[in-house]
């Protein structure tokens, strides 16, 4: 059976990237409006914006505590 991802994992791997994420997709987002691609462009920049808004946090975690570590 295959399962879906994991949102706290990929907002785990999200917030220790989350830099180079929002690099590359501007980077996608300027390519784009050179082709004249304006409205994927914005779509691009949307998403990074609600990324660099949620600051790469787990979904559930929006307080931005980290949750308590069992160890």
């Amino acid at each position: 059976m295959i399962q879906g991802p994991n949102p706290r994992a990929v907002g785990r791997v999200a917030g220790e990237h989350l830099g180079p994420i929002l690099y590359a997709l501007e980077t996608c987002a300027l390519t784009m409006e050179r082709e004249g691609r304006g409205e994927e462009a914005a779509y691009y920049r949307a998403l990074a914006r609600l990324l660099a808004e949620a600051g790469g946090q787990p979904p559930g975690d929006e307080e931005g505590g980290a949750p308590p570590n069992p160890a």
